[in-house]
């Protein structure tokens, strides 16, 4: 029996050497080479399914899934905000701490094709900004931050920085309306792209570092539906000055 984790499911799995994709039996199957009852079986089962470790189809039956760390650490934060949304500012410094320190590690391995992305990210930012009404690019922001860490070899990383972009959702963070701190938010994001593109990883770090501190000076939301409230733009607002990004 694994240690901590009374599951027959799973200790069949690993007893058996499954790997992700493999086939397990059916549920009737396992109950009587398992001798536990197929009730039993269905629980074991289905805390297996929350925390991704297995995925069942109705065609194709039982499979073990690729390991992956987001789906376990997804539903333990999701359920803390629920009782306590102050816990996402625990949360939000646990994984500045982990970009800090994964930083250089991660711009190492990032290659032409990284870079070619986080540079498209910025300006498909900055073309939302500059629309009008401007939209907020919440999808950008998510997407550049994990193309970073992308090519890290260790799932416990990506999936509790994966984790936090899903309590940012969560706690409405990817909906608010103050123009100014966007633009902020982009030209810190465009220095870094630049910093990196340019084999400055030591510039990109402390670049990242300020706009970290962003957040704690982040105005409360006022947008509907991923869209800014126009109404909270003056024109002098919508009129910005895009950041130069490398070539």
């Amino acid at each position: 029996m694994l240690r901590g984790i009374e599951s027959d499911l799973l200790e069949y799995i690993i007893a058996n050497g499954l790997q992700a994709g493999d086939r397990l039996p059916t549920l009737e199957e396992l109950s009587a080479e398992l001798r536990i009852s197929i009730g039993k079986l269905r629980e074991q089962l289905e805390v297996a399914r929350v925390l991704g470790l297995v995925e069942v189809k109705p065609r194709t039956g039982i499979r073990v899934s690729p390991f992956s760390f987001l789906p376990a650490v997804r539903f333990s934060l999701l359920y803390a905000l629920a009782q306590n949304r102050k816990l996402f500012d625990a949360f939000s410094e646990l994984r500045n701490h982990i970009e800090f320190a994964f930083f250089h590690e991660a711009v190492a391995l990032l290659t032409n094709e990284d870079t070619a992305r986080l540079k498209l990210l910025i300006e498909r930012a900055f073309a939302k900004l500059e629309e009008h009404p401007p939209r907020i690019p919440h999808e950008e922001h998510r997407e550049l931050h994990l193309t970073i860490y992308r090519r890290l070899d260790n799932p416990f990383v990506k999936g509790l920085l994966e984790a936090y972009w899903d309590g940012y959702e969560a706690e409405g963070l990817s909906v608010f309306s103050d123009y100014d701190y966007l633009h902020e938010v982009w030209t810190y994001h465009a220095g870094i792209v630049n910093a990196i593109v340019a084999g400055n990883a030591d510039e990109a770090y402390r670049l990242l570092v300020q706009h970290t501190r962003l957040l704690q000076k982040r105005p409360k939301a006022r947008a509907l539906h991923g869209r800014v409230n126009d109404d909270a733009l003056t024109s002098e607002d919508k009129t910005i000055a895009r950041p130069t990004i490398a070539a």
